[in-house]
């Protein structure tokens, strides 16, 4: 595949409202999940929850959009100058030219929730000002986002649980190549609600604890919330000696992507990973690379047993085994997982580590599995970081790898194959 440049992103979770907290967050390895006192749930687990989210205020022309996924996806928008980028690809492209692609998984249902609480105690009607097309609608957030920017391009949102906002980049990869937009906006929103929380802990997924990604005594998930936005273009030209200029040395480029669907089981991955391998190879093979060119990999890692474990197989299947192969830590012991998401913020981590070389560590781990045959990294680690890849795998098999790169690497294969 042809690479695409990540022209602006931002990213908002428990950790941190745009990319310097973030970056600060990662850095010191700050803990922000707490335990759960989120609205009336009475459940003994940790959330990572975004401060503020309630007190966001939607303009008068967005009102019917109010909801709280809405709202943490306009703390996003208003971020990192990311709205400012937007505005000059509108000018550069037009609003016809430019695709709105994100991820969820529940959308505004914490406002059908808050309807049920006050249906009409005679009929059960659900109140007159409930708007279900852009609150609980799947398609809401990507309604809105058009809105806020005014764009009149293609939009569609992928549902597809923990994969949701890796697969959008797919989406968007095969609309620019097509010759239908010019430009993308993609990532994901994922808000805390009952729903969620409830339908976890049926599942027995919860830990009573902030997560331990590939601990030797994981015992499931912390659920998060958050919003990440990444702004993809085509990758400009370089100049006549095919060098990038020093304006591209430290920008983000996507080099590969690869989808799998193994349908396995409903919520839990095939036990050998074979999805999520096919996922990896597939991501390799359509940027032209092999392991050995992947410098760090931030793994799905929810810490329940089975996905990790499922997980790690595959990576060692992949990648080789033993603690000379590449480097690998999940970046969900700092933010939850947040669901629908979790794929754009970890491609924004990613796009981070990049940037400031530099290996996060696994926040919350204590002793890794030694069953689990990865290279997994507890503490930061200073690297040069050319290439790295993101893992996300979904309920039901949909898995998605991700593979980003910096400008100036992608921009010197190309003058040495010339």
């Amino acid at each position: 595949m042809k690479p695409l440049l990540l022209s602006h992103f931002t990213v908002t979770s428990c950790i941190g409202k745009g990319l310097q907290q973030t970056l600060d967050a990662l850095l010191q390895q700050r803990q922000a999940l707490k335990p759960c006192d989120f609205e009336t749930v009475d459940l003994p687990t940790f959330i990572g929850e975004v401060e503020g989210v309630d007190e966001v205020l939607m303009s008068e022309d967005m009102q019917s959009f109010d909801c709280r996924n809405n709202r943490l996806a306009k703390i996003g928008l208003e971020q990192d100058d990311f709205g400012q980028g937007v505005k000059t690809a509108i000018r550069q492209y037009g609003a016809e030219r430019i695709g709105v692609f994100l991820g969820t998984s529940t959308s505004g249902i914490l406002e059908t929730e808050f309807a049920f609480r006050n249906r009409d105690p005679d009929t059960g009607a659900l109140p007159d000002g409930l708007d279900y097309g852009k609150t609980q609608n799947t398609y809401s957030v990507a309604n809105f986002t058009r809105h806020y920017f005014q764009l009149t391009g293609p939009a569609a949102v992928v549902s597809s649980a923990c994969s949701s906002s890796a697969k959008v980049f797919s989406v968007a990869r095969r609309m620019i190549e097509a010759g239908l937009i010019d430009a993308a906006i993609v990532g994901g929103v994922d808000t805390l609600c009952l729903t969620t929380l409830y339908g976890f802990n049926s599942l027995n997924l919860l830990s009573s604890q902030a997560c331990r990604p590939y601990d030797k005594d994981r015992d499931g998930i912390s659920i998060g919330e958050a919003a990440a936005f990444a702004l993809l273009e085509r990758v400009p030209e370089t100049s006549a000696s095919g060098q990038a200029s020093n304006a591209t040395q430290k920008n983000i480029v996507l080099l590969g992507i690869g989808e799998s669907s193994d349908a396995y089981h409903m919520s839990s991955p095939h036990p050998e990973g074979l999805g999520a391998n096919m996922a990896m190879q597939q991501a390799l093979h359509s940027a032209g690379l092999t392991p050995s060119d992947i410098d760090y990999i931030n793994l799905h890692g929810t810490a329940t047993p089975s996905n990790d474990a499922a997980e790690a197989k595959a990576v060692s299947a992949v990648f080789g085994s033993g603690n000379k192969d590449v480097p690998c830590s999940s970046s969900k012991g700092a933010t939850g997982h947040t669901l629908g998401a979790a794929g754009g913020v970890e491609a924004v981590i990613c796009a981070l580590a990049l940037q400031h070389g530099f290996i996060p560590g696994g926040l919350n781990t204590q002793t890794t599995d030694i069953e689990l045959p990865i290279n997994y990294q507890l503490q930061n680690r200073p690297q040069n970081l050319q290439r790295v890849m993101s893992n996300s795998f979904g309920f039901g098999g949909t898995n998605c790898s991700l593979i980003f790169g910096l400008a100036s690497a992608t921009h010197a294969e190309t003058a040495d194959k010339s």
